[in-house]
């Protein structure tokens, strides 16, 4: 995969965002899409040989589209500034998400904003060994990739049914549980940039499975 011309084109569109010119270089978007299908493919083949539980997810099913939703969202431009895909995407679970793009590329996975239902089984999993859920953030290792899990505006108060003092409190106001590494232009034009996707997906697999099994309840 040219990743260089992917972000080359990228550059070209976030100066240009708009229909017209996406009209008039559409052969070129289609050409990088197409590359970008394939080495998705590849990975989920890399992947899927290391993980007996992964969920083969053909890059044309992983693939994100790169126009923005307009009709929630109209204040934004009509194309995104990155090539993102979802894969080990299996109904009703978390992914690992790869995000290809200008100014930021990343790795993550996790749920993003799960439903109500699905928050609360995450929500009923940490009442229950929270302290599992804790151990895997705490690992030296991932706190060293990941950080802390990703702010998004957590709860002020406990959710209802718990009490104030819960062991467990940081993790039950939040309502994602989702973590990101950052990865840099140099990391992606690099020629082990698919050996730091497979060592990121190894590390974030505890604590993917952890949520999973959290959603199957």
């Amino acid at each position: 995969m040219d990743f260089k011309a992917l972000l080359n084109f990228l550059t070209a569109l976030n100066r240009n965002n708009n229909r017209e010119w996406m009209d008039q270089h559409r052969k070129q978007y289609k050409v990088l899409r197409d590359a970008f299908i394939q080495w998705l493919d590849s990975m989920d083949s890399r992947l899927g040989a290391l993980d007996p539980d992964y969920y083969p997810t053909p890059g044309r099913r992983g693939i994100n589209r790169i126009n923005n939703n307009l009709l929630f969202h109209p204040d934004r431009p009509v194309y995104k500034d990155h090539f993102g895909a979802g894969l080990d995407k299996a109904p009703g679970k978390g992914d690992f998400y790869v995000q290809i793009g200008l100014g930021e590329s990343l790795l993550a996975g996790g749920v993003w904003r799960p439903a109500p239902a699905d928050l609360s089984r995450i929500r009923e999993a940490i009442d229950y060994d929270g302290e599992v859920l804790k151990g895997i953030l705490q690992k030296p290792s991932f706190k060293k990739m990941f950080g802390t899990l990703y702010e998004d505006r957590p709860l002020k108060r406990m959710p209802k049914g718990f009490s104030a003092d819960h062991p467990h409190a940081d993790l039950l106001k939040q309502k994602t549980f989702a973590v990101v590494r950052p990865v840099s232009e140099a990391e992606v034009l690099s020629t082990n940039f698919e050996d730091i996707v497979v060592e990121t997906y190894l590390e974030l697999l505890p604590f993917r499975t952890y949520l999973n099994r959290a959603l199957s309840v």
